[in-house]
Order: structure tokens, then sequence, then C-alpha cells
């Protein structure tokens, strides 16, 4: 069987603490993301990836498997309604210090095929040139993430 991961990594100006706030604070997650995450963020919590348009409806839903803050965190993820072998995959998060810097890893794995990879790398790119640009400047893109090319 073919393992199926997705690995990005993006340097943000920003300490880990700032962008762990940035990945699980919800209002703050909705604002570059379209998305925000709401969970309590403690090992075995639910979470969800609720839309930010107000109706409360989550396009992906998970489980928080590790939550090391500022260091590490570790998600499961799917969508709500779906179901297949080996699912649901899983998102970690890994912050590294750096000098003035924060290396974010994030390796999204178990995806299901091929397509299913290439959609997450499309994503994921999204997303962290998202945060960063909101990081960095105050400001996310003027694009949603799912908007982008």
């Amino acid at each position: 069987m073919t393992d199926y991961t997705h690995r990005g990594i993006v340097y943000l100006h920003a300490t880990p603490e700032r962008v762990w706030h940035a990945l699980t604070n919800a209002d703050e997650s909705g604002l570059y993301w379209g998305h925000r995450n709401v969970s309590t963020w403690l090992p075995g919590a639910p979470w969800e990836h609720q839309r930010d348009d107000g109706s409360g409806s989550a396009d992906v839903i998970g489980t928080v498997e590790v939550s090391d803050r500022p260091h590490r965190l570790v998600i499961t993820w799917a969508g709500p309604q779906e179901a297949r072998s080996g699912w649901p995959s899983r998102v970690t998060f890994e912050l590294q210090h750096w000098q003035s810097l924060t290396q974010l890893t994030v390796t999204h794995e178990n995806l299901g095929d091929e397509e299913a990879r290439a959609d997450s790398e499309q994503g994921w790119s999204a997303v962290l040139s998202n945060l960063k640009t909101y990081l960095e400047t105050g400001h996310p893109l003027p694009q949603h993430p799912w908007l982008m090319p």
C-alpha cells in the first residue's frame, strides 16, 4: 500500500507561541483560513474546522491526539461524512524556534490516493501562505485559501 503524504515547511517571522495561537484560536484562524479551528486542544478532545459564515457547519472534524504547546500538535482529519479503510488522515504541526523565526512543518499523512495528496499540497500551500502573510503584515491575503489556484 502506498503512503500518500504531503509535507510543507514555512518560515514565519513570529514566535512559536504566536504561531500556535494563530493555529488554535477560533477567531484568529477564521481570519486567514476562512474556517474557525474550534477545540479545547487537550489530548482526546474533538476539534472542528467550522465555516466562518456563522453557520457553525464543520467541513472537517477530528480528534486532538497530541497537544504540546507551542511545539507540536497532532490531529486527525476527516470530512464529517467520510469513511474509508484507514481513515481518518492525520495532520502534524511542528513548530521550531530558530533565531527570530519559527519553522512550521505541516505533515498531512494517510491521504487516500495521489489525487488527495495533490489536493492537500495545493490546500496547505495556500493556507500556509495566508498564515505567513497574516502573521507578518497583520492582514490575510484577499482570497480564501480554497479560492487560490
